[in-house]
């Protein structure tokens, strides 16, 4: 059978001035077919639709008693044919068998195209230039990027003005509220102007639920950052992501990009944060901004502009330092130094990073928690009480934080089978130790005695990690008092 591209390919050939015979080998037809398709409507064009059939129906004696009604009664369209299937293999014992499900899904598929409910009309919209940037989150841990070698779990905030396409994109760990404006502020200062709509879904770093009515306003606290921006804020149904199509689809079209880009690369393992977010603007911008050019410019004759300044993207809470030296942010419980204890201090969460203020001096910083992680206790804010009260290891509330790798781990496991009880005083030693010195130099002392099978304590663990130096002793020698021996030999002359 002769199809419409051997045809297209033999009139091409013609009007390139080929013989007849040149022309028909290279559409692979025979010179007699040639002449037939030389001129005229193409194959396609001449068949008339079959409106019989090849073979027995043979869902002709139970389609309109048995499947239709079932059809009909399906409203909302989530019956499968699978389910019908059974359901006339149970009615009709040996008349159906699963081999004819495929005709079963063609005859469901028709029927609802001419019959079936009215589906949802989506209606395509159209964009004008400086109007509407979108923006969402989506979880990017599926691409396995590794930061030396552990598993990077993300998310990717993506900024995408609607008309152009121009897509700006910054590393999360979480759809919080401080995430949420550093994204939106980073997007804007570096797209240089300020679009009139925002555009989102209801994301709960920016709405909050109305008891009520059971839908969702926008809180106070993001409402300031689009009123500093002279943002208006525009948001989607509840459920109803395909509403946010713009940023959707750019988040499935940025992780493709992204997926690609590591294959390319041969690693997904980076030598730091910073490294990975240049890996990622350097995607964006060469699959998609790059070819928006034109139009970006088109739209920042739009934009308003900025304002003079940025507003912080951290929280500042005041909290009290409690006597077990931890702080409360939200529902987050943080260590600090002993020395603040009882005291007010100034606390700075940002997107990943929590700032510890004490009259405008930084007195700690660590990374913010995220996820189920309910608790960050640093060993060398509290080991100065516990190497002198070393019973209190054994119930500490968060005894498994004060084990800062699993080589500490290994050491304590070590100290219950041949210690006992003595166990947590010793293990207590190594990790103030540790605090004294250095970490590493202990962790390494400890791997060492473990891998050789000697036993594990601190005194063997010391003298690895912090050998006492030979001391030298100090001899003082008086000056000689010469009338000693005066006296001697006015004593010997007698």
């Amino acid at each position: 059978m002769v199809t419409d591209a051997q045809v297209r390919l033999l009139r091409r050939k013609i009007m390139e001035k080929k013989t007849q015979e040149t022309a028909a080998a290279a559409a692979g037809m025979s010179i007699r077919a040639a002449r037939k398709w030389r001129r005229g409507p193409l194959p396609s064009e001449t068949r008339r639709p079959r409106s019989w059939r090849t073979r027995v129906d043979p869902f002709s004696e139970s389609w309109d008693s048995d499947v239709v009604p079932l059809l009909v009664g399906d409203v909302h369209v989530a019956l499968q044919a699978t389910t019908i299937i059974e359901v006339l293999e149970e009615r009709f014992p040996g008349r159906h068998d699963h081999g004819q499900l495929r005709t079963l899904q063609r005859r469901i598929s028709d029927w609802r195209a001419l019959h079936g409910p009215q589906k949802e009309v989506f209606f395509e919209q159209r964009h004008v230039p400086g109007r509407e940037g979108a923006i969402d989150f989506t979880h990017a841990t599926d691409l396995g990027v590794t930061i030396v070698g552990r598993l990077l779990r993300h998310l990717l905030f993506q900024f995408v003005l609607s008309f152009s396409g121009w897509r700006w994109v910054g590393l999360a760990f979480g759809e919080t509220f401080e995430a949420l404006v550093a994204g939106v502020q980073g997007a804007l200062w570096q797209l240089g102007g300020v679009p009139e709509v925002l555009r989102s879904d209801n994301l709960s770093a920016a709405t909050h639920e109305l008891k009520k009515s059971g839908g969702r306003v926008l809180n106070d606290r993001f409402r300031a950052v689009l009123d500093h921006y002279g943002l208006t804020s525009t948001r989607i149904r509840p459920g109803e992501s395909h509403e946010n199509g713009v940023a959707e689809q750019a988040n499935y079209r940025t992780k493709s990009a992204l997926a690609q880009a590591l294959l390319v690369r041969g690693s997904s393992d980076f030598v730091s944060l910073e490294a990975y977010v240049e890996f990622v603007r350097g995607v964006v911008d060469k699959s998609f901004n790059r070819h928006v050019e034109a139009k970006l410019a088109l739209e920042r004759e739009r934009l308003r502009p900025l304002p003079s300044s940025s507003i912080p993207s951290y929280t500042t809470y005041h909290p009290m330092v409690r006597r077990w030296s931890t702080i409360r942010i939200g529902a987050r419980v943080y260590s600090v130094p002993s020395r603040l204890i009882g005291h007010s201090v100034e606390v700075r969460r940002h997107p990943d990073l929590v700032e510890v203020l004490y009259k405008g001096q930084l007195v700690a910083q660590m990374p913010r928690l995220h996820g189920p992680l309910e608790h960050r206790i640093d060993y060398r804010h509290v080991i100065w009480s516990l190497v002198r009260k070393p019973g209190a290891f054994a119930r500490y509330r968060y005894r498994e934080e004060l084990f800062p790798s699993i080589t500490f781990r290994r050491a304590y496991d070590a100290l219950r089978s041949t210690h006992g009880d003595r166990a947590d005083v010793e293990y207590v030693r190594i990790l103030h130790l540790a605090a004294s010195t250095m970490e590493s130099l202990v962790e390494t002392a400890v791997s060492e005695l473990l891998d050789a099978g000697k036993p594990v304590d601190y005194a063997a663990v010391r003298a690895i990690a912090s050998p006492q130096k030979p001391s030298v002793p100090s001899i003082k020698i008086g000056i000689p008092d010469l009338h000693v021996y005066d006296r001697l030999l006015a004593g010997g002359a007698r």
